[in-house]
C-alpha cells in the first residue's frame, strides 16, 4: 500500500505487541547454549513377562508324541537406547543398541544353569555425511529394498535373528551389518548402493528358546579363512505422481548357513555359506486411501533344499543343489481412517528346474510353489493412547497359521503397558506343527526418558 505524504500517526497511540503474539520465539535459550550432549540419548527400560499357557499334547503322526505344559518361558529386564546427534551441518552421528538380563524362569536363564545371564548388543552405529545431492553412511545400518511390508522376497540383505514368539515380525528381528552406503539424490530418481566387507550370517536360535533343537552335532561359525568375502549391491528409483518403480542388482551371500555333518562323523559340524546374484524390480502405487506394493526378485545360484523357518539351519536336507529361483511378493496397505490401517502380504516363491540334478528317491522340501501370507490391523483409540493390532500369518500351502492380538497403553509421557496373546495352529507339513495348539500370553511394562 503507497501512503500519501500527509498521512500522520497519533503519538499517543501504542503499537507495541503482547508478548504473546510470537511467545519466546525472540528470547534467547540459554539452555540450548549450555545442552549437554546426553540430551540426545532416548533410553526405553522394558519388563517382560510371557509363556505358554495351554496344557496339551502334539501328535507327530507315525513318530511320536509329547506333552506340551503351561510354563513361564520369558522374564527378562532390558534396556534400550538410542543416540541421535547432528553435531554439524552435514554430518549426523547415531547409535543404538539394547541390555537384556534374563531373570528366573526364563528359558535363557535356564540354559545357563540357572544363573542371570546378561546380554549386549549394538544395533546401529554409523556415521553420515550429507552434501550437495550426496549422503554417505559407514556403520551398522539397515539396507531395505522391498515395497511389500514384513513379507518381501527382496528384503534379504540383512541378516535376521527370532529368538521367541515375542519377535515374530521381521522388522523387529532385523539385525545391523557393517556397511557403507551411497546415496545420490537426483531430479526425479534416486540412485543407492552398499558395499559390505564382512556379510554376516542368520545366528542359530539360543539354546532353551521355542526355537531351539538339539542338532546331531554342535554348530560352529562359519570359517572366514577362504578368502575375502563381500557383498555389494545397486538400486535406481524413479517417481513418479502416485507411484514409484525400482530396479535393482546385488552380489550377496545367502543369509541362512546351511550345516553339513563332519566327514569322519565325530566333531563339529560343518558350517557352509553360498553367493548368489539378485535381480530385482520393485513399484507401488497409490490409489486414494490405497497403496499397493509389488516386488520382483529373480535369484541366480541359491541353494535349493533349506529351511527357511527361523532357527532351523541344524535342520538342513541332505540335498545340496544351487539353482535358479523366482519370487513375487505382492499386497496393499488402506488407510480406513485417521486412526485405522490394514494391510496384506502374498510372498511365492519357486524354483527352475526343479528336478534337474536329483538322485532317485531324493526330493526337496521346497517343491512347486511355496511362500507365506501376512494380514495386519491396526486401530489407535484415546487420542493415540490406546493401540490394538492384529497379525494373522500363514503359508500358502494352508499348513499353519499363527494369530497375534496385541493392545498396548501409553499412561503418560513416561510409562507405558501392554499385552499379547498369540495362538498357532498346525499340521504335520510344517515345522509349526511342534507349536500346535500353543496359546501364549505375553505383559510387558515400559519406561521411557
Amino acid at each position: 500500500m503507497v501512503l500519501d505524504d500527509d498521512v500522520q500517526f497519533d503519538a499517543d497511540v501504542d503499537f507495541s505487541f503482547d508478548d504473546d503474539l510470537f511467545s519466546a520465539a525472540f528470547d534467547e535459550d540459554s539452555s540450548a547454549s549450555s545442552a549437554s550432549w546426553l540430551d540426545n540419548f532416548t533410553i526405553k527400560i522394558t519388563q517382560q513377562f510371557s509363556g505358554q499357557v495351554n496344557n496339551h499334547s502334539v501328535e507327530i503322526p507315525s513318530l511320536f508324541s509329547f506333552p506340551r505344559e503351561a510354563e513361564l518361558e520369558t522374564n527378562r529386564l532390558g534396556a534400550n537406547i538410542r543416540y541421535q546427534n547432528a553435531f554439524a551441518p552435514g554430518w549426523l552421528l547415531q547409535a543404538s543398541g539394547q541390555i537384556r538380563s534374563y531373570w528366573q524362569d526364563d528359558y535363557q536363564y535356564e540354559a545357563e544353569g540357572d544363573k542371570i545371564d546378561i546380554e549386549y548388543r549394538v544395533n546401529e552405529f554409523f556415521l553420515q555425511r550429507s552434501f550437495d545431492q550426496h549422503s554417505v553412511k559407514f556403520g551398522r545400518q539397515t539396507v531395505v529394498w522391498g515395497e511389500t511390508t514384513g513379507n518381501s522376497v527382496l528384503d534379504i540383505i540383512n541378516t535376521t535373528e527370532f529368538r521367541d514368539f515375542n519377535i515374530i515380525d521381521i522388522e523387529e528381528a532385523r539385525l545391523n551389518q557393517w556397511l557403507l552406503v551411497w546415496d545420490y539424490f537426483g531430479e526425479g530418481s534416486n540412485f543407492s548402493s552398499f558395499l559390505n566387507i564382512f556379510p554376516e550370517f542368520n545366528p542359530p536360535a539360543v539354546r532353551g528358546s521355542p526355537f531351539f533343537f538339539e542338532p546331531a552335532f554342535n554348530l560352529t561359525d562359519y570359517d572366514r579363512d577362504s578368502g575375502l568375502q563381500f557383498e555389494a549391491g545397486t538400486k535406481w528409483r524413479k517417481s513418479f505422481e502416485g507411484s514409484d518403480i525400482s530396479f535393482m542388482a546385488a552380489y550377496l551371500y545367502e543369509n541362512q548357513m546351511r550345516f553339513e555333518d563332519p566327514i569322519s562323523g565325530i566333531g563339529d559340524a560343518v558350517a557352509q555359506v553360498n553367493d548368489f546374484f539378485l535381480l530385482g524390480f520393485s513399484a507401488n502405487r497409490a490409489v486414494g486411501k490405497l497403496l499397493l506394493n509389488f516386488d520382483l526378485a529373480y535369484s541366480h545360484g541359491v541353494q535349493a533344499d533349506s529351511f527357511s523357518f527361523p532357527g532351523t539351519a541344524s535342520l538342513a536336507n541332505p540335498v545340496n543343489l544351487k539353482k535358479d529361483q523366482i519370487g513375487t511378493s505382492f499386497g496393499f496397505e488402506y488407510a480406513i481412517s485417521n486412526e485405522q490401517s490394514i494391510s496384506l502380504g502374498i510372498q511365492a516363491q519357486k524354483l527352475l528346474d526343479e528336478d534337474e540334478g536329483l538322485l532317485s528317491g531324493q526330493s526337496l522340501i521346497n517343491d512347486g510353489v511355496f511362500g507365506s501370507w501376512l494380514v495386519r490391523y491396526s486401530n489407535t483409540l484415546m487420542n493415540s493412547d490406546l493401540v490394538i493390532s492384529s497379525t494373522l500369518q500363514g503359508d500358502l500351502n494352508a499348513n499353519s497359521l499363527l494369530a497375534m492380538l496385541g493392545v498396548d497403553y501409553t499412561v503418560n509421557d513416561n510409562w507405558a503397558v501392554g499385552g499379547q496373546i498369540i495362538s498357532i495352529t498346525s499340521n504335520d507339513a510344517s515345522p509349526l506343527i511342534f507349536f500346535d495348539e500353543d496359546v501364549r500370553l505375553a505383559a510387558t511394562l515400559s519406561y521411557s526418558f
